[in-house]
């Protein structure tokens, strides 16, 4: 995809990998639209990122439909259509399954997977319309293996690349070859929502810039997936060659099954 001059729609846009991918972006000549819950972080990412590009902002809900539906409306009133969807917004509880709460677990579904579908939804029949327009999914390393303590979030992750796989497929079926796609599955992430995990061994944190870069350069090069860093390239390769039990012990050596064991998460500021 061409960025120069197309608009792009970032959710969970006020801070860390969306805030990055937005300026990502509006280096790269887009104009850049935000939506978020937090109305005074948005403010405060429109003031830094305005000066690198037009920058459209709106606060919202994204587990409310109909919420959805007036601000796309309103976006499009005032920008035009969206040419490029990143689905960056989502929301982590770390614990084990059975001490999360209910409330919590369904909040994971509902920005994690649920959000990412009716976004999708809301915008994908325009891009198919015009034959244009690109998807951006972010699911995570969590998404292409367990991970003790991330239930919930892992299963979310999972979803959304089952999502994207499968509606890749259907709009190949139906002959749609204008609106890419890209995967990106991060192991983690900087950004103060892991906070207290200890990274695996050879997977050390992953800065939200960097992250935004290998995403936008894999949108303008029409790559399907974004595994950093380099150990996630080899998930899929060992638990296909290797099975569950050398998977199993490879975690245990590398400590990704502690690594969720001093989780704090985000701390209110």
């Amino acid at each position: 995809m061409e960025i120069k001059g197309r608009l792009a729609l970032v959710t969970g846009g006020a801070g860390g990998i969306g805030r990055a991918a937005a300026a990502e972006l509006l280096r790269r000549g887009a104009r850049v639209a935000l939506w978020d819950q937090d109305a005074a972080a948005l403010e405060k990412a429109k003031a830094s990122l305005s000066p690198l590009g037009e920058v459209f902002v709106d606060a919202l809900d994204l587990r409310d439909r109909a919420a959805i539906a007036r601000a796309a409306a309103k976006l499009r009133a005032a920008a035009g259509e969206v040419d490029l969807l990143d689905n960056n917004a989502g929301v982590v509880f770390g614990g084990d399954f059975l001490a999360v709460s209910e409330e919590k677990l369904a909040a994971t579904v509902d920005v994690n997977l649920n959000a990412v579908m009716w976004c999708t939804r809301e915008f994908l029949p325009s891009m198919i319309r015009r034959g244009q327009g690109h998807l951006v999914f972010m699911s995570s390393a969590s998404g292409l293996l367990g991970v003790p303590g991330l239930a919930a979030y892992a299963a979310s992750k999972h979803a959304v690349i089952g999502l994207a796989e499968s509606l890749r497929l259907e709009l190949k079926k139906a002959g749609c070859r204008g609106v890419g796609m890209t995967i990106a599955c991060p192991s983690f992430v900087n950004t103060g929502m892991f906070e207290g995990v200890e990274p695996p061994a050879l997977a050390p944190w992953l800065t939200p810039e960097r992250v935004a870069r290998l995403v936008v350069d894999a949108v303008e090069r029409d790559r399907l997936y974004v595994r950093a860093p380099w150990l996630v390239k080899l998930v899929p390769l060992v638990k296909g060659l290797a099975g569950t039990r050398a998977l199993d012990a490879l975690g245990a050596l590398l400590g990704m099954d502690r690594a969720m064991d001093g989780f704090t998460g985000r701390r209110s500021s």
